[in-house]
C-alpha cells in the first residue's frame, strides 16, 4: 500500500515510517520546506529504510498546496502527525498553534475529500483533549468528554471534532487516534522526560553541574514507548472504523519524578544530582494525572505495547548521549534492555 505521513520529520514519524517499510509499503513524506531537514531523521532511520522512503513538498496551512499534493500521488492512507505539539509553546503562541493544528487538518482533510474520496485518513489527536477529569473517574476512555484545559489541546480538540464529523457525514474513511505519553529514542528536550534525559547525559559529560531542573515531579502518566505507538498506528490504518476515536496508550503508569529516579539509577548518579524545580518547566494549569484506557484499540486490532519502560529510557538516554557524540556510558548497560 502506498502511505503519506505527515510530520515525518518529528518524533512518531521516523519510526512509523521504519515499520512501514519493513511490512513492504511504499511510503512518502510530507516536507514544508526544502532545507535538507529530513536527513535528520536519520537518527533513528537506517539507511536501507531510508532510501526507499520518498519526499515530497508542501505546506498543510495552504489549501491549494494540499490539493496539489493529494492530486499527484494516489496515496491509500494519510498519517497525519504533523503538528505544533508542545503545549507550553501553546500558550505562547496559541494563534500559531491553531493554525497548524487545526486549520491544517482541516486543509488536509478537505483535499483529500476533493481529490482522493478513497485514501483513508489517520489524524493523531491528544489525550489533552481531555483535560484533567477527576482521578476517581478512573482510567479515561474515548466516552470522556471533551475539555482541553491549554491553546495545544483546545487546537486538537477542534480538529479530532471537524475530522469525525466530516467522516460521519461524507462517509469519509477519517478517524482519530488519541495517545497518551509517550517517550523513546528521538523525543525533543523540550518535552519532559526526555529533558530529564538530556540533562543526565550532560552530567555525565561533565558539561552540566549535577542539577537537573525539572518541572512538576508528581504528575502521573501512563506511557509508552514511542515504537509501540507507531505499531498502535500502523494497526489501526488497518482496521479503524470511520468517524471513531481510539485511545493509545501504555499499560502502565509513573510519576515524573519516578521515571526521573530510574534513570538517575541505571546511570549511577542516584543521591548524587540536586532535583530543582524550574517554573518556566510547570504548565500554568497542570494536568495531575492521565492514565490511560485503550481497550478499544487493543480489541479491534489486537495490539499490545511490546517495549519495557527500562528499555524505553535506556533507549532514550543512549539516544541523547549520540546525539552528543559521545560514546554510549557503560553505567547505562547495567538496566535490563528486553
Amino acid at each position: 500500500m502506498r502511505f503519506l505521513i505527515t510530520g515525518i520529520t518529528g518524533f512518531v514519524g521516523p519510526h512509523l515510517a521504519n515499520l512501514l517499510v519493513r511490512d513492504g509499503h511504499e511510503v512518502y513524506g510530507l516536507l514544508r520546506s526544502s532545507n535538507g531537514r529530513e536527513e535528520d531523521i536519520r537518527d533513528v532511520v537506517p539507511d536501507e529504510i531510508y532510501g526507499e522512503l520518498r519526499f515530497i513538498h508542501g505546506d498543510l496551512r495552504e489549501f491549494e498546496s494540499c490539493t496539489q499534493v493529494l492530486s499527484r500521488v494516489d496515496f491509500d492512507g494519510v498519517f497525519h502527525l504533523a503538528a505544533q505539539s508542545h503545549p507550553p509553546t501553546s500558550f505562547l503562541d496559541p494563534r500559531g498553534t491553531f493554525l497548524t493544528n487545526a486549520l491544517g487538518t482541516i486543509n488536509l482533510a478537505e483535499a483529500i475529500r476533493t481529490t482522493t474520496p478513497d485514501c483513508r485518513l489517520l489524524f493523531c489527536s491528544t489525550s489533552e483533549v481531555y483535560g484533567a477529569p477527576p482521578s476517581e473517574r478512573g482510567p479515561i476512555n474515548e466516552d470522556f468528554p471533551i475539555a482541553p484545559v491549554n491553546p495545544y489541546g483546545a487546537s486538537k480538540a477542534a480538529a479530532d471534532c471537524y475530522v469525525r464529523e466530516r467522516a460521519a457525514s461524507t462517509e469519509m474513511g477519517f478517524f482519530v487516534t488519541r495517545a497518551f505519553s509517550h517517550t523513546g529514542p528521538r523525543r525533543a528536550r523540550c518535552f519532559s522526560i526526555a529533558s530529564d534525559a538530556y540533562q543526565i547525559v550532560r552530567i555525565l559529560d561533565g558539561r552540566q553541574e549535577p542539577v537537573i531542573r525539572v518541572g512538576a515531579l508528581s504528575s502521573r502518566r501512563t506511557v509508552a514507548d514511542v515504537r509501540d505507538i507507531a505499531a498502535a498506528y500502523a494497526a489501526l490504518m488497518l482496521r479503524a472504523e470511520p468517524a471513531t476515536a481510539y485511545n493509545v496508550g501504555g499499560e502502565e503508569t509513573f510519576s515524573m519524578g519516578e521515571l526521573l529516579d530510574r534513570m538517575l539509577d541505571v546511570t549511577g548518579l542516584a543521591g548524587q544530582v540536586e532535583k530543582r524545580v524550574d517554573p518556566a518547566l510547570v504548565r500554568p494549569i497542570d494536568i495531575p494525572v492521565q492514565v490511560c484506557d485503550s481497550s478499544r484499540c487493543r480489541t479491534l486490532t489486537g495490539w499490545q505495547p511490546e517495549i519495557s519502560i527500562d528499555r524505553t529510557l535506556t533507549d532514550l538516554l543512549e539516544y541523547h548521549t549520540r546525539k552528543m557524540g559521545q560514546p554510549v556510558d557503560a553505567t547505562m548497560a547495567r538496566l535490563p534492555l528486553r
